[in-house]
């Protein structure tokens, strides 16, 4: 949404059937719109580790933004530091592990960009509070060829597998589709965020692959 106000207004009415459990504004001031035992309705259909309707098994953090739509921006410090302050204490007392820590787009790819590539997912991560695949090195000359839509064979099936093992619904068609390509931009978005593309190149290839060794 545009501003405060406006999310406020749209998570609280009835009529919009959206809701979280927390908003938190830019100052970094946090509000819970739902109790943590009631479902709140931000993920809407979606789907992570072979578990489908996340809703039903999540608490719901929102993040004033104007989002891709009316003009993303930074998160500013004060709102991360807030939810900082939040999400430690919503990990400790439900004993949710780091990579129980996603984003929408995570949980569903091919609706979902929020809460994008501008979010800081490294800091997050520092802070206890997600992943971030740090222990990589990029040799000098990549083994693999770019990926991208309209690619197939068994590097492809491999790579939706991957992809897969690591918690993403997809479907293992061996075939570089739309869906596939939807998946890798919202991996990229969270894990590889200086370039979203939807193509799997080197580096992101890399990224999903220590993740899936230490995560998988």
């Amino acid at each position: 949404m545009k501003d405060f106000e406006s999310a406020l207004a749209r998570l609280t009415d009835p009529v919009a059937k959206v809701s979280a459990h927390y908003l938190i504004d830019e100052s970094g001031e946090i509000f819970q719109l739902v109790p943590e035992e009631r479902r709140a309705w931000h993920a809407g259909v979606s789907s992570w580790r072979g578990t489908k309707g996340i809703n039903g098994c999540s608490i719901g953090i929102e993040l004033v933004n104007p989002g891709h739509e009316f003009g993303y921006c930074p998160f500013p410090p004060a709102q991360m530091a807030g939810l900082h302050t939040l999400a430690k204490d919503v990990l400790v007392r439900h004993r949710i592990p780091p990579q129980r820590v996603l984003g929408h787009s995570d949980v569903a790819p091919s609706r979902r960009r929020d809460p994008g590539e501008l979010f800081d997912w490294e800091g997050v991560a520092a802070a206890g509070i997600g992943l971030w695949p740090t222990e990589f090195n990029l040799p000098s000359q990549p083994k693999n060829a770019s990926l991208e839509l309209g690619c197939e064979g068994d590097d492809v099936h491999g790579v939706q597998r991957h992809l897969a093992q690591f918690g993403y619904r997809i479907d293992l068609t061996g075939v570089f589709d739309v869906m596939t390509r939807d998946v890798v931009t919202a991996f990229q978005r969270h894990f590889r965020q200086a370039r979203v593309d939807g193509i799997l190149d080197f580096e992101t290839r890399c990224r999903l692959d220590v993740l899936v060794k230490h995560y998988g």
